[in-house]
């Protein structure tokens, strides 16, 4: 199993949606169309959303070599 990392292409806000799209094989249009839907559900989304943005490395960041 591959690390989820946000891309630096293809990004909106953050590339959680992306980064999420990309690890379960569908596109990013539908994950963020998921995301949306999901936000007219009760519940802590975009605290999650933000979480996730804090939490995964973006890919330019992860390719760096080690001091």
């Amino acid at each position: 199993m591959t690390a989820i990392a946000r891309p630096t292409n293809g990004r909106m806000i953050g590339g959680v949606c992306a980064a999420l799209a990309r690890r379960f094989g569908v596109s990013a249009t539908t994950m963020r169309v998921i995301f949306v839907v999901s936000c007219l559900l009760p519940g802590p989304q975009f605290l999650l959303y933000i979480a996730l943005w804090i939490l995964f490395p973006s890919e330019d960041k992860g390719s760096g070599t080690a001091w």
